[in-house]
């Protein structure tokens, strides 16, 4: 896997991708204390709005992103888009009113919905090699799941030595820094792509993707992993301290447990892929990490919560969560002509966003109205719904040519 990083512009590009999440992920930690300071008791309810823009921006903003990405350098399009989160990381310490945070979110996020499908979509540019970009797949995957560990430890080793507020400096040098680094290398800029007008070119990405069997089957599959992944993102500070009793140190194990089986599967994916196809390793992982909370449901139904088979659970989860989701850029890479690839992972990145949208609060209103096994069997029957809609879709038998948005991938 890490034999790519002799590629100077993916190692360039990785680098800045790393270091831009880990400056968020310090800016998360600080915006929670910041909303605290503002909001006391109702920090929670304005951290929850705040994720709430997020995911709006997302869903609304990444396809008029891509659609005003081909009309510039690619390179300059994610240079000015680092610059202008990086201002509003710097803005965040001087709020004195919880409206402002609101308004610098939707701005910062407003940002990453524009950078993040063009830099997802020049990955496999300078990378055409499936192999190659099968293991650029995987490394991000692991650069997400090491920083989800790691950030809160760093903060928390930063917040002895300065305050909250200096958190978001040091998530403005890593935007800066990202920026730096993209300058560095030179990157494709966007060819003319087939769509002509605005209103063309920001539909062009979602009519490519519903007109094609595999990625609709992609939406299904990421419709579970949604599921999958909101019952831990939301519920696992309830089920440890609220059903078990337990203390932060087991919440902090039991993120780690669903961050070390996503670890497992990127290390392990690189070699299953080019013996498996992507549909039949996408599906066994839906299914399993399905499995895995149905199972933990009727344990804690039949003998009551145990800390064990939760941290079994989350394991098996997250493995079959990063066995979705890290695939997923192969399936967009081969479905659309290179022009028109920016266009269609703004798609996914609005579906899938759209997706998390919907389980979020389902996840926590769920576990708050009916407890911890009704949550994880609702869940997972979302899920389940996600992977029969996606075998349905998707045909085990499906050409690898890019499709056009006048025709169907048949």
């Amino acid at each position: 896997m890490l034999s790519i990083l002799k590629h100077r512009a993916f190692r360039h590009m990785f680098a800045a991708q790393v270091i831009a999440i880990t400056g968020t992920g310090l800016a998360t930690v600080a915006l929670g204390l910041i909303a605290y300071d503002l909001a006391g008791a109702d920090a929670a309810m304005v951290l929850g709005i705040a994720l709430t823009i997020k995911m709006l921006s997302y869903v609304t903003l990444a396809p008029i992103a891509a659609a005003l990405a081909t009309q510039y350098p690619r390179r300059s399009w994610l240079v000015s888009l680092d610059i202008i989160r990086a201002m509003v990381a710097l803005a965040l310490p001087f709020v004195s009113e919880i409206w402002q945070i609101y308004v610098l979110i939707f701005v910062m996020q407003a940002a990453s919905a524009g950078f993040a499908p063009a830099f997802q979509a020049t990955i496999p540019d300078i990378l055409p090699d499936e192999d190659d970009y099968t293991n650029a797949l995987s490394l991000s995957r692991l650069a997400f799941d090491l920083e989800s560990l790691l950030s809160p430890a760093l903060a928390a080793l930063l917040l002895t030595l300065v305050a909250a507020e200096s958190l978001f400096f040091g998530t403005a040098l890593g935007f800066v820094a990202s920026a730096f680094l993209v300058v560095s290398v030179a990157l494709p800029s966007p060819s003319p792509g087939t769509a002509h007008g605005f209103y063309d070119r920001t539909t062009l990405g979602i009519r490519i993707y519903l007109r094609t069997p595999r990625l609709r089957g992609l939406l299904g599959l990421s419709a579970a992993a949604a599921a999958i992944s909101s019952l831990v993102i939301i519920n696992t500070v309830v089920i440890i301290r609220a059903e078990l009793g337990l203390g932060e140190h087991q919440v902090a194990l039991a993120l780690a447990s669903f961050g070390a089986g996503s670890m497992i599967a990127a290390f392990a994916l690189p070699r299953i892929l080019p013996q498996f196809t992507d549909r039949a390793v996408m599906m066994a992982g839906a299914g399993l990490a399905i499995l895995a909370q149905i199972g933990l449901a009727i344990g804690t139904t039949a003998y009551g919560p145990s800390l064990w088979a939760v941290l079994v659970s989350w394991l098996l989860s997250g493995l079959g969560y990063s066995t979705i989701l890290t695939p997923s850029g192969r399936l967009l890479k081969r479905s659309a002509a290179a022009p028109d690839r920016p266009a269609v992972f703004a798609a996914q990145f609005t579906l899938s966003h759209g997706c998390w949208l919907v389980t979020y609060p389902l996840a926590g209103w769920s576990m708050s109205r009916f407890g911890m096994a009704p949550s994880l069997l609702l869940l997972s029957a979302i899920a389940c719904l996600g992977l029969i809609y996606a075998q349905r879709q998707w045909p085990a038998k499906g050409d690898r040519q890019p499709v056009s948005p006048n025709r169907s991938d048949k």
